[in-house]
């Protein structure tokens, strides 16, 4: 590698790369420039097994699973996900940690050197799935798990060959590339499907599965029929599963994560694993995996006193959940203090958080090209009904302003967008030391 390509000179070549975290070229679709860059590498995306992931929500979620199910099994495993809460390096991973700060270097120095070769300018999320293909072929890898960035069919992630790909579930989101109705973004998400491969779907309503199931799977394994959550109860600190696959019944699977959704991503990741290994996993090796699941900034509690939780729920189906778990999971019982910054429409965020049943708001614009200015929230959670709503310029002031009001009794939830969240994660961190 250059010696004068560090690390910060790789963020830098990143930054210059942007265009709001595109994910390849959903605007005017197209695979042809990762194709190229992994071409003149000789398809490192082809160096292992892949398992595919796409689904409106719980991607990340599951993703982690079934990574950690096929790293207790034995597997050197390279993640792939986006966007990263604190530093880019969390989106590579094998077999559960982070890319170096040398590696990553050495890695978008690599694919920097080839854009004169290629001839073609390739986006940020092009050059970091070609830099994690090409490290997973280094490292040499067992078995990829590559999380898709946006929808499917023209995600740059999509030019992998997967043994399974997974649907978690379909909602309406990223309607500005695909629409105007579920089945619309269903067909895109089902791009990832490939011809001989094993597709397993989390998605339950019939005309969306039917999609699922015509888009040429060697064969589709689905939720409801062929596998499911059979039990599902609240625990201290996550939930308990009783999980049905295909083969197998596994009772009492803890995992640890908040919301009644973990236990159907869970289904869906251990099936997910079955299908890859063609036989269904030891009940410890599952019991392992799930008990190292970690997902910061997915409804993580970092403070009890007051209780203070982030998540980053970024659409309306995400942040209806949030609420669910954080109203009738936790019921806090003193004042419900909301820290919401977004990159979206704030309204339709804040009425599927119940914003107006919170004591208080405090608005900031989240940390991206994207954010919804401040004011613009305080606007929209006016006109929901909230009285008590502030504005701040940063996440971070805002996350400050809400603990210092914030009694023992009282409960903070930060949310809105993994980039408010990844910005409030080490103010919190540090106000709950």
């Amino acid at each position: 590698m250059n010696a004068d390509f560090t690390y910060e000179v790789a963020l830098a070549y990143l930054d210059d790369h942007a265009s709001y975290q595109n994910t390849g070229r959903i605007d005017s679709p197209s695979t042809d420039v990762i194709e190229a860059f992994c071409s003149v590498m000789g398809d490192p995306q082809h160096c292992a097994p892949v398992i595919h992931v796409t689904g409106t929500n719980g991607k990340g979620s599951t993703v982690q699973m079934i990574s950690q199910i096929l790293i207790a099994a034995g597997l050197s495993v390279g993640t792939y996900t986006s966007p990263h809460l604190e530093r880019v390096n969390e989106r590579m991973r094998r077999s559960g940690e982070p890319i170096s700060d040398d590696e990553f270097a050495e890695q978008i120095a690599a694919i920097a050197d080839l854009e004169s070769v290629v001839g073609m300018r390739p986006s940020y999320f092009e050059i970091m799935t070609a830099a994690a293909f090409r490290w997973f072929a280094d490292v040499a890898v067992d078995v990829m798990v590559i999380e898709v960035g946006i929808l499917g069919r023209w995600d740059a992630t999509n030019v992998v060959n997967p043994t399974v790909a997974v649907v978690t579930n379909i909602g309406m989101d990223h309607m500005e590339f695909a629409g105007p109705t579920l089945a619309d973004i269903a067909s895109e998400k089902a791009g990832i499907i490939k011809p001989g491969c094993a597709a397993v779907i989390g998605e339950t309503r019939p005309d969306l599965v039917e999609i699922f199931q015509n888009a040429g799977a060697a064969t589709t394994i689905v939720r409801g029929e062929d596998f499911d959550v059979d039990s599902n109860a609240l625990a201290v600190g996550g939930r308990v599963l009783d999980l049905r696959t295909p083969t197998t019944l596994y009772p009492d699977v803890f995992v640890p994560l908040h919301g009644a959704h973990q236990g159907v991503n869970a289904a869906v990741a251990l099936t997910a694993v079955e299908v890859f290994f063609a036989n269904p996993p030891a009940g410890d090796i599952v019991t392992e995996g799930m008990s190292e699941i970690s997902m910061p900034g997915r409804f993580e509690v970092l403070g009890r006193q007051p209780l203070t939780i982030i998540d980053g729920a970024h659409n309306p189906v995400g942040a209806d959940t949030c609420a669910q778990v954080f109203f009738d999971d936790f019921h806090p019982e003193g004042r419900r203090l909301l820290v919401f910054g977004t990159l979206r429409e704030p309204g339709e965020m804040l009425a599927a958080l119940r914003a107006d049943e919170f004591d208080a708001v405090f608005a900031c614009t989240a940390p991206s090209p994207r954010g919804v200015p401040a004011a613009q929230v305080v606007a929209a959670a006016k006109e929901l009904g909230c009285e008590n709503v502030s504005a701040y310029d940063s996440v971070a002031e805002a996350c400050r302003r809400a603990l210092e009001y914030a009694d023992g009794d009282d409960a903070v939830l930060v949310c809105g967008s993994l980039y408010t969240v990844g910005e409030a994660r080490p103010v919190v961190q540090r106000h709950s030391n």
